[in-house]
């Protein structure tokens, strides 16, 4: 009885023993990891409302506080365990051998997230802005760390990965507020020159929305096989590209068709030898 006595109380001591003594790691551990993680989310909130002030764009300042955090809480982590008295060095290479399996698996995606910032940081185009870029053209709806959404013309909507963009040529139509309109009108080689042109100065005179500084250009560009093409070019509003372009090209034809100013078709004159007929 007394042997049995002595063991459990040996017993009890060993346990009292690892008990403080890993007990206080544990509530370490715990506090630790409490704290880090308050400390975490206060630096990258912190982090975020910097970047706010600096007029950074919300989608990448929200991506980056959210990288931090989740560093930070790694950090937390390892800390935690390395006060519990465990190894912390294979737990690192554990995570450094995810992080290098992950990086293989979604090198793509993590191209699109590099150019994403780069769009977002650099900034050739925003959203409302009509461009050609991957090859599509529509307005910008939406620039993501992985994608720009373009809105079509006829109502298509276009995901392009921004990777696609980055590495292409990039055209913005909306970047500037003014755009020069070319036009092209050809006339007949028998219709008076001097009244075609006047004709073609009256029209752009007559439409308040071409712009009268640039001043618009008006000359004869070519003597082409079947007509005199004049070369048309004015400046406009961004806005009113497309309405002065139709509105024109149709004031163009009433008019000459008003006037009595042809505006010839290809054709081809034969001429027979009579000789050989």
């Amino acid at each position: 009885m007394d042997v049995t006595s002595t063991e459990v109380n040996k017993y009890a001591d060993m346990a009292i023993e690892y008990g403080a003594e890993y007990g206080i790691k544990v509530v370490g551990a715990i506090a630790i990891f409490i704290i880090g993680k308050w400390v975490a989310k206060k630096l990258s909130g912190l982090i975020k409302k910097l970047m706010d002030r600096g007029e950074i764009d919300a989608t990448l300042s929200a991506f980056i506080a959210n990288i931090v955090d989740i560093l930070l809480l790694v950090v937390v982590i390892l800390a935690a365990i390395k006060n519990l008295g465990i190894d912390t060095t294979s737990f690192i290479a554990i995570l450094g051998a995810a992080g290098l399996a992950v990086g293989l698996a979604l090198q793509g995606t993590f191209g699109n997230i590099g150019s994403g910032v780069i769009l977002i940081l650099f900034r050739p185009f925003e959203v409302g802005n009509f461009v050609t870029a991957g090859g599509e053209s529509g307005t910008v709806e939406a620039i993501t760390l992985f994608n720009t959404t373009l809105l079509t013309p006829d109502n298509k909507v276009i995901l392009i990965p921004n990777s696609t963009i980055a590495s292409g040529n990039i055209t913005n139509f909306s970047k500037k507020e003014t755009r020069r309109v070319d036009f092209t009108f050809g006339i007949g080689y028998d219709d008076d020159l001097k009244k075609a042109k006047a004709t073609l100065q009256e029209i752009i005179d007559a439409d308040a929305r071409i712009l009268k500084d640039p001043a618009a250009f008006i000359g004869v560009g070519e003597l082409g096989d079947s007509s005199v093409n004049f070369t048309v070019r004015v400046w406009v509003k961004a806005s009113d590209y497309w309405g002065v372009h139709f509105d024109t090209t149709e004031k163009v034809k009433l008019t000459f068709d008003e006037k009595g100013i042809s505006i010839p078709y290809p054709q081809m004159d034969i001429h027979l030898d009579p000789a050989k007929a």
